[in-house]
């Protein structure tokens, strides 16, 4: 784990240890049709005739406080989904619909509606259809002007095109979609470092604009393209790059015995970055277990495969014999 992103005040680990502990009660409440365990991109289960739902669900984490303190509601909806959609579309499943859940200190209706209208974007972007929601006011407990989003999605795959990392080989090569930038993760490590003694107004001749701008720059919904990809029978994995950054993401779709190397520079790194590593004083290993580094998704192809899927992002590593994932 990041030491800054602990000195942020998260505490992966913990996470971890949770998720282990919440996987055992899953465990409890286990039907035949389960298909998979707790810890994949999406959870997957059997509907007969050969075909798995998949579902994820997620939120936007403290992104929300930029939205917040800067009153634009009208792009974390956009992050909402794509957060779930993109874990859904690395088991190769095609987002059905999407339900979101919408927390107000206060209701007001054209801030709900905002918030919605994001949410509605993304799904258009993601290929879904948002199929209803709940909004829930909580006087007393949150500030009138906090508010929080949770969502999830469910998709479908045939049982016999399931996306996992039995698939990956020795010699695949790992093709990069590029992100829009932080996407939705680390932002408590960003809000720490960035927002000390800056306004968000401020324009970061760095970054070509404003913190507002940057900070609030939607996720990229990369459904679309790895679908488009896994329906020509190009892809064996794929890894959403969300909270633990690349290191941690990568990792999720290698099998035992081995490991991905990733050649830094084949790829674009987008300023934010650089700013971070520069104002939080962060090791490239801070980065890497912490941000998407400027791809969103990671996608393990054959080699004879890989001009084909190139179209949609580029070549930046491989997977070889060993294990973890190195960057180089």
């Amino acid at each position: 784990m990041s030491d800054a992103y602990r000195a942020a005040g998260v505490d992966t680990e913990a996470a971890a240890e949770a998720v282990s502990l919440i996987a055992d009660l899953a465990a409890g409440t286990r039907r035949p049709e389960v298909a998979d365990a707790v810890g994949g991109f999406a959870g997957l289960f059997s509907i007969g005739h050969g075909k798995l739902l998949a579902a994820a669900t997620d939120g936007v984490g403290t992104k929300l406080e930029i939205a917040r303190a800067t009153g634009r509601r009208s792009t974390v909806g956009v992050d909402l989904v794509a957060m779930c959609a993109d874990d859904i579309v690395c088991t190769g499943a095609e987002p059905l619909f999407f339900l979101d859940y919408i927390a107000v200190g206060r209701v007001v209706p054209d801030h709900v509606a905002e918030l919605v209208e994001g949410v509605a974007e993304g799904c258009r972007r993601a290929g879904c259809a948002l199929l209803g929601g709940e909004t829930a006011e909580h006087p007393g407990v949150m500030p009138d002007d906090q508010f929080d989003l949770a969502g999830f999605c469910v998709g479908v795959v045939d049982e016999s095109n399931v996306l996992s990392p039995d698939r990956v080989r020795d010699g695949d090569v790992l093709i990069g979609l590029p992100s829009s930038g932080l996407h939705a993760n680390g932002y408590s490590l960003v809000r720490r470092v960035l927002l000390d003694g800056r306004s968000l107004d401020d324009p970061v001749p760095e970054l070509g604009r404003s913190l507002a701008d940057e900070l609030l720059e939607p996720c990229a919904i990369h459904a679309p393209d790895v679908l488009a990809m896994h329906r020509r029978g190009l892809v064996h994995a794929a890894a959403h790059i969300t909270g633990g950054g690349i290191v941690e993401n990568l990792a999720r779709i290698l099998p035992k015995g081995l490991a991905a190397t990733l050649e830094r520079g084949t790829w674009t790194e987008h300023a934010i970055f650089g700013l971070m590593e520069r104002e939080a004083q962060l090791t490239d290993e801070d980065l890497f277990s912490t941000f998407n580094m400027g791809l969103g998704m990671i996608i393990a192809v054959a080699p004879e495969h890989a001009e084909a899927a190139g179209s949609h992002g580029r070549v930046v590593g491989r997977i070889e014999h060993g294990s973890g994932v190195t960057i180089r």
